[in-house]
Protein backbone atom coordinates (compact mmCIF):
# COMPACT_ATOMS: atom_id res chain seq x y z
CA UNK A 1 0.00 0.00 0.00
CA UNK A 2 2.88 2.37 0.76
CA UNK A 3 3.58 3.02 -2.91
CA UNK A 4 -0.02 3.44 -4.02
CA UNK A 5 -1.28 6.92 -5.00
CA UNK A 6 -3.57 8.63 -2.52
CA UNK A 7 -5.85 11.65 -2.82
CA UNK A 8 -5.50 13.83 0.28
CA UNK A 9 -8.44 16.20 0.10
CA UNK A 10 -7.78 18.28 -3.03
CA UNK A 11 -4.15 17.13 -3.23
CA UNK A 12 -3.18 14.10 -5.38
CA UNK A 13 -0.19 12.26 -3.92
CA UNK A 14 2.03 9.88 -5.87
CA UNK A 15 2.46 7.57 -2.88
CA UNK A 16 1.57 7.34 0.81
CA UNK A 17 5.03 8.30 2.07
CA UNK A 18 5.30 11.60 3.94
CA UNK A 19 8.57 13.32 4.68
CA UNK A 20 8.40 14.38 8.32
CA UNK A 21 9.13 17.95 9.37
CA UNK A 22 12.70 18.16 10.68
CA UNK A 23 14.53 21.23 11.90
CA UNK A 24 17.64 21.81 9.73
CA UNK A 25 18.72 25.33 10.75
CA UNK A 26 19.96 26.43 7.32
CA UNK A 27 17.85 29.57 6.85
CA UNK A 28 20.25 32.44 7.51
CA UNK A 29 18.39 35.53 8.63
CA UNK A 30 15.29 33.31 8.95
CA UNK A 31 14.85 33.35 5.16
CA UNK A 32 15.12 30.06 3.20
CA UNK A 33 17.70 30.32 0.41
CA UNK A 34 18.68 28.34 -2.67
CA UNK A 35 20.23 25.60 -0.54
CA UNK A 36 16.86 25.01 1.13
CA UNK A 37 15.15 24.78 -2.26
CA UNK A 38 17.73 22.21 -3.40
CA UNK A 39 17.27 20.15 -0.24
CA UNK A 40 13.50 19.84 -0.61
CA UNK A 41 13.61 19.31 -4.38
CA UNK A 42 16.00 16.40 -3.85
CA UNK A 43 13.30 14.74 -1.72
CA UNK A 44 10.31 15.50 -3.94
CA UNK A 45 9.61 11.81 -4.59
CA UNK A 46 7.84 11.71 -1.21
CA UNK A 47 4.07 11.69 -1.64
CA UNK A 48 4.00 14.77 0.58
CA UNK A 49 6.81 16.81 2.11
CA UNK A 50 6.12 18.62 5.37
CA UNK A 51 8.72 21.34 5.85
CA UNK A 52 10.80 22.01 8.90
CA UNK A 53 9.06 24.07 11.56
CA UNK A 54 8.52 27.59 10.18
CA UNK A 55 7.55 30.40 12.48
CA UNK A 56 4.47 32.52 11.82
CA UNK A 57 5.83 35.22 14.13
CA UNK A 58 9.09 36.94 15.12
CA UNK A 59 8.23 35.75 18.65
CA UNK A 60 8.26 32.12 17.49
CA UNK A 61 11.83 32.01 16.14
CA UNK A 62 13.16 30.27 19.24
CA UNK A 63 15.90 28.29 17.49
CA UNK A 64 18.92 29.57 15.61
CA UNK A 65 18.57 29.84 11.83
CA UNK A 66 15.04 28.48 11.47
CA UNK A 67 12.84 29.94 8.73
CA UNK A 68 9.89 32.22 9.18
CA UNK A 69 6.78 32.93 7.13
CA UNK A 70 5.52 36.31 8.27
CA UNK A 71 7.03 38.69 5.69
CA UNK A 72 6.69 39.07 1.94
CA UNK A 73 10.44 38.45 1.61
CA UNK A 74 10.09 35.10 3.34
CA UNK A 75 7.05 34.18 1.23
CA UNK A 76 8.96 35.02 -1.97
CA UNK A 77 11.86 32.84 -0.82
CA UNK A 78 9.52 29.95 -0.02
CA UNK A 79 8.01 30.33 -3.51
CA UNK A 80 11.38 29.24 -4.94
CA UNK A 81 11.19 26.16 -2.71
CA UNK A 82 7.65 25.18 -3.70
CA UNK A 83 8.43 25.80 -7.37
CA UNK A 84 11.46 23.51 -7.13
CA UNK A 85 9.42 20.75 -5.48
CA UNK A 86 6.51 21.06 -7.90
CA UNK A 87 8.90 20.98 -10.86
CA UNK A 88 9.92 17.51 -9.68
CA UNK A 89 6.27 16.41 -9.36
CA UNK A 90 6.19 16.68 -5.57
CA UNK A 91 3.71 18.14 -3.09
CA UNK A 92 4.69 20.23 -0.10
CA UNK A 93 3.03 21.56 3.07
CA UNK A 94 4.58 24.14 5.36
CA UNK A 95 4.63 23.36 9.05
CA UNK A 96 3.78 26.46 11.06
CA UNK A 97 5.65 26.24 14.36
CA UNK A 98 5.51 28.99 16.97
CA UNK A 99 8.09 27.96 19.57
CA UNK A 100 6.49 29.92 22.43
CA UNK A 101 8.47 29.43 25.63
CA UNK A 102 11.01 27.17 23.89
CA UNK A 103 13.70 29.59 22.79
CA UNK A 104 16.08 32.32 23.85
CA UNK A 105 16.10 36.08 23.20
CA UNK A 106 19.50 35.75 21.47
CA UNK A 107 17.76 33.84 18.69
CA UNK A 108 14.98 36.39 18.23
CA UNK A 109 14.99 39.56 16.11
CA UNK A 110 14.93 42.94 17.83
CA UNK A 111 11.66 43.62 19.60
CA UNK A 112 10.50 40.01 19.72
CA UNK A 113 9.66 38.28 23.01
CA UNK A 114 9.69 34.80 24.51
CA UNK A 115 6.00 34.18 25.28
CA UNK A 116 4.00 31.38 26.88
CA UNK A 117 0.62 30.64 28.42
CA UNK A 118 2.12 30.88 31.92
CA UNK A 119 5.32 32.02 33.61
CA UNK A 120 6.93 28.58 33.59
CA UNK A 121 10.30 28.12 31.90
CA UNK A 122 10.92 25.14 29.63
CA UNK A 123 13.49 22.72 31.06
CA UNK A 124 17.00 22.48 29.64
CA UNK A 125 18.95 24.83 27.44
CA UNK A 126 18.75 26.41 23.98
CA UNK A 127 21.65 26.81 21.55
CA UNK A 128 22.38 30.35 20.43
CA UNK A 129 24.99 31.20 17.79
CA UNK A 130 26.11 34.29 19.72
CA UNK A 131 26.24 32.97 23.29
CA UNK A 132 26.36 29.18 23.07
CA UNK A 133 23.91 27.11 25.12
CA UNK A 134 21.75 29.14 27.46
CA UNK A 135 18.95 28.15 29.87
CA UNK A 136 15.41 28.75 28.64
CA UNK A 137 14.13 31.97 30.21
CA UNK A 138 10.82 32.32 32.00
CA UNK A 139 8.37 33.40 29.28
CA UNK A 140 6.24 36.49 29.48
CA UNK A 141 2.65 35.47 30.25
CA UNK A 142 0.50 36.02 27.18
CA UNK A 143 -2.25 38.54 27.70
CA UNK A 144 -5.60 38.26 25.94
CA UNK A 145 -4.24 40.75 23.38
CA UNK A 146 -1.08 38.64 22.90
CA UNK A 147 -3.23 35.57 22.27
CA UNK A 148 -5.34 37.34 19.67
CA UNK A 149 -2.18 38.65 18.02
CA UNK A 150 -0.70 35.15 17.85
CA UNK A 151 -3.88 33.78 16.26
CA UNK A 152 -3.70 36.56 13.69
CA UNK A 153 -0.07 35.71 12.98
CA UNK A 154 -1.01 32.13 12.15
CA UNK A 155 -3.69 33.44 9.77
CA UNK A 156 -1.21 35.79 8.09
CA UNK A 157 1.27 32.93 7.70
CA UNK A 158 -1.44 30.75 6.18
CA UNK A 159 -2.26 33.41 3.61
CA UNK A 160 1.44 33.85 2.79
CA UNK A 161 1.79 30.07 2.48
CA UNK A 162 -0.90 29.97 -0.19
CA UNK A 163 0.74 32.90 -1.99
CA UNK A 164 4.05 31.02 -1.81
CA UNK A 165 2.52 28.01 -3.57
CA UNK A 166 2.29 25.54 -0.71
CA UNK A 167 -0.24 22.75 -1.14
CA UNK A 168 -1.25 22.86 2.54
CA UNK A 169 -0.28 24.13 5.97
CA UNK A 170 0.38 21.94 8.99
CA UNK A 171 -0.08 23.45 12.45
CA UNK A 172 2.55 22.22 14.88
CA UNK A 173 0.50 21.19 17.89
CA UNK A 174 3.19 18.86 19.25
CA UNK A 175 6.75 18.71 20.60
CA UNK A 176 6.16 21.22 23.37
CA UNK A 177 5.69 24.31 21.19
CA UNK A 178 3.12 27.07 21.66
CA UNK A 179 -0.04 25.21 20.63
CA UNK A 180 0.84 22.24 22.84
CA UNK A 181 1.90 24.61 25.60
CA UNK A 182 -1.75 25.67 25.82
CA UNK A 183 -2.88 22.03 25.73
CA UNK A 184 -0.56 20.80 28.47
CA UNK A 185 -0.78 21.28 32.25
CA UNK A 186 3.01 21.46 32.55
CA UNK A 187 3.03 24.81 30.76
CA UNK A 188 -0.55 26.09 31.07
CA UNK A 189 -1.43 27.06 34.62
CA UNK A 190 -4.07 29.57 33.58
CA UNK A 191 -7.45 29.78 35.27
CA UNK A 192 -9.07 32.06 32.69
CA UNK A 193 -10.87 31.01 29.51
CA UNK A 194 -7.57 29.85 27.93
CA UNK A 195 -6.76 27.22 30.57
CA UNK A 196 -7.93 25.19 33.53
CA UNK A 197 -10.55 22.83 32.11
CA UNK A 198 -10.22 20.57 29.09
CA UNK A 199 -12.31 23.05 27.10
CA UNK A 200 -10.12 25.93 28.24
CA UNK A 201 -6.94 24.14 27.23
CA UNK A 202 -8.47 23.36 23.81
CA UNK A 203 -9.56 26.93 23.19
CA UNK A 204 -6.31 28.22 21.65
CA UNK A 205 -5.74 25.38 19.20
CA UNK A 206 -9.36 25.46 18.03
CA UNK A 207 -9.26 29.25 17.67
CA UNK A 208 -6.15 28.94 15.49
CA UNK A 209 -7.71 26.15 13.40
CA UNK A 210 -10.93 28.11 12.91
CA UNK A 211 -9.17 31.32 11.96
CA UNK A 212 -6.67 29.82 9.53
CA UNK A 213 -9.28 27.52 7.97
CA UNK A 214 -11.51 30.54 7.34
CA UNK A 215 -8.62 32.13 5.46
CA UNK A 216 -7.21 29.24 3.39
CA UNK A 217 -9.92 26.55 3.57
CA UNK A 218 -10.20 23.70 6.06
CA UNK A 219 -9.19 21.25 3.32
CA UNK A 220 -5.74 22.89 3.24
CA UNK A 221 -5.09 22.62 7.00
CA UNK A 222 -3.47 19.70 8.82
CA UNK A 223 -2.23 19.46 12.40
CA UNK A 224 0.51 17.53 14.15
CA UNK A 225 -0.28 16.11 17.60
CA UNK A 226 1.80 14.08 20.05
CA UNK A 227 -0.31 12.76 22.94
CA UNK A 228 2.00 11.68 25.77
CA UNK A 229 4.92 13.46 24.10
CA UNK A 230 7.62 14.68 26.48
CA UNK A 231 9.56 17.19 24.37
CA UNK A 232 9.80 20.67 25.87
CA UNK A 233 8.83 19.43 29.32
CA UNK A 234 5.34 18.25 28.38
CA UNK A 235 3.58 15.87 30.80
CA UNK A 236 0.47 13.74 30.57
CA UNK A 237 -2.16 14.08 33.29
CA UNK A 238 -5.45 12.41 34.19
CA UNK A 239 -7.28 14.46 31.55
CA UNK A 240 -4.90 13.84 28.63
CA UNK A 241 -6.99 11.07 27.07
CA UNK A 242 -10.22 13.04 27.33
CA UNK A 243 -8.55 16.17 25.95
CA UNK A 244 -7.19 14.50 22.81
CA UNK A 245 -10.32 12.45 22.23
CA UNK A 246 -12.41 15.62 22.33
CA UNK A 247 -9.91 17.46 20.14
CA UNK A 248 -10.24 14.71 17.52
CA UNK A 249 -14.02 15.12 17.34
CA UNK A 250 -13.71 18.92 17.22
CA UNK A 251 -11.26 18.66 14.32
CA UNK A 252 -13.56 16.21 12.55
CA UNK A 253 -16.42 18.70 12.81
CA UNK A 254 -14.19 21.28 11.15
CA UNK A 255 -13.31 18.87 8.30
CA UNK A 256 -9.61 19.69 8.28
CA UNK A 257 -7.28 17.93 5.86
CA UNK A 258 -5.46 15.54 8.20
CA UNK A 259 -4.14 14.77 11.65
CA UNK A 260 -0.42 13.95 11.84
CA UNK A 261 -0.26 11.67 14.86
CA UNK A 262 3.17 11.19 16.45
CA UNK A 263 4.22 8.37 18.78
CA UNK A 264 7.42 9.51 20.50
CA UNK A 265 7.90 6.32 22.52
CA UNK A 266 10.83 5.30 20.29
CA UNK A 267 12.59 8.42 21.60
CA UNK A 268 11.88 7.74 25.27
CA UNK A 269 8.44 9.30 25.79
CA UNK A 270 5.56 7.28 27.28
CA UNK A 271 3.67 5.24 24.70
CA UNK A 272 0.14 6.54 24.08
CA UNK A 273 -2.57 4.15 25.20
CA UNK A 274 -4.02 2.03 22.43
CA UNK A 275 -7.50 3.14 23.53
CA UNK A 276 -6.56 6.80 23.04
CA UNK A 277 -5.12 6.22 19.57
CA UNK A 278 -8.29 4.34 18.66
CA UNK A 279 -10.43 7.19 20.02
CA UNK A 280 -8.52 9.71 17.93
CA UNK A 281 -8.75 7.50 14.86
CA UNK A 282 -12.50 7.03 15.13
CA UNK A 283 -13.24 10.49 16.52
CA UNK A 284 -11.48 12.29 13.70
CA UNK A 285 -12.60 9.88 10.98
CA UNK A 286 -10.41 11.55 8.37
CA UNK A 287 -6.93 11.11 6.96
CA UNK A 288 -4.36 10.14 9.58
CA UNK A 289 -0.62 10.49 9.04
CA UNK A 290 1.21 7.99 11.24
CA UNK A 291 4.64 8.95 12.56
CA UNK A 292 7.22 7.64 14.98
CA UNK A 293 10.19 5.41 14.19
CA UNK A 294 8.65 3.66 11.18
CA UNK A 295 10.37 1.22 8.88
CA UNK A 296 8.81 -0.20 5.74
CA UNK A 297 7.48 -3.40 7.31
CA UNK A 298 5.72 -1.59 10.15
CA UNK A 299 4.38 1.04 7.74
CA UNK A 300 2.86 -1.57 5.45
CA UNK A 301 1.36 -3.43 8.41
CA UNK A 302 -0.27 -0.33 9.92
CA UNK A 303 -1.64 0.82 6.57
CA UNK A 304 -3.07 -2.63 5.89
CA UNK A 305 -4.70 -2.70 9.33
CA UNK A 306 -6.30 0.69 8.68
CA UNK A 307 -4.51 2.57 11.45
CA UNK A 308 -3.86 5.45 9.06
CA UNK A 309 -3.75 6.52 5.43
CA UNK A 310 -0.20 7.89 5.22
CA UNK A 311 3.09 7.15 7.00
CA UNK A 312 5.77 9.72 7.78
CA UNK A 313 9.48 8.98 7.73
CA UNK A 314 11.98 11.37 9.28
CA UNK A 315 15.69 10.72 9.63
CA UNK A 316 15.84 8.13 6.80
CA UNK A 317 15.03 10.99 4.40
CA UNK A 318 18.13 12.92 5.50
CA UNK A 319 20.74 10.46 4.25
CA UNK A 320 18.51 9.04 1.49
CA UNK A 321 17.01 11.81 -0.67
CA UNK A 322 15.37 9.16 -2.89
CA UNK A 323 13.99 7.22 0.07
CA UNK A 324 10.76 5.98 -1.63
CA UNK A 325 12.77 4.35 -4.42
CA UNK A 326 15.20 2.75 -1.97
CA UNK A 327 12.34 1.40 0.13
CA UNK A 328 10.68 -0.02 -2.96
CA UNK A 329 13.93 -1.74 -4.03
CA UNK A 330 14.76 -2.96 -0.53
CA UNK A 331 18.10 -1.16 -0.77
CA UNK A 332 20.28 -0.53 2.28
CA UNK A 333 19.60 2.89 3.77
CA UNK A 334 22.43 5.31 4.43
CA UNK A 335 22.75 6.65 7.99
CA UNK A 336 22.66 10.42 8.22
CA UNK A 337 25.46 12.29 9.96
CA UNK A 338 24.02 13.44 13.28
CA UNK A 339 26.80 15.99 13.78
CA UNK A 340 25.52 17.96 10.78
CA UNK A 341 21.79 17.89 11.53
CA UNK A 342 21.70 21.56 12.60
CA UNK A 343 24.91 23.06 11.21
CA UNK A 344 24.97 25.70 8.45
CA UNK A 345 25.94 24.82 4.90
CA UNK A 346 25.52 21.97 2.45
CA UNK A 347 27.48 19.32 4.37
CA UNK A 348 25.05 16.76 5.73
CA UNK A 349 22.23 18.58 3.95
CA UNK A 350 22.34 18.55 0.16
CA UNK A 351 25.48 16.46 -0.37
CA UNK A 352 23.92 13.01 0.19
CA UNK A 353 23.80 11.19 -3.18
CA UNK A 354 20.67 9.71 -4.72
CA UNK A 355 21.42 6.03 -5.21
Amino acid sequence: MLFEPFTLGPIPLGNRIVMSPMTRSRSLGNVPGDLVATYYAQRASAGLIVTEGTSPSPNGLGYARIPGLFTKEQAAAWKHVTDAVHAKGGRIAVQLMHTGRVGHPANLPAGARILGPSAVAAPGEMWTDSEGSKPHPVPAVMTAADIETAIGEFVNAGALAMAAGFDAVELHGANGYLIEQFLNVASNLRTDEWGGTVDGRLKFVLAVVDAIAAKVGANRVGIRLSPYGAFGGMQADEHTDALYAKLATELAARKILYVHLVDHSTMGAPKPKRELISAIRHGFNGAIVLSGGYDMARAEADLTEGRGELVAFGRPFLGNPNLPDKLRRGATLREAEQATFYTPGEKGYTDYPAD
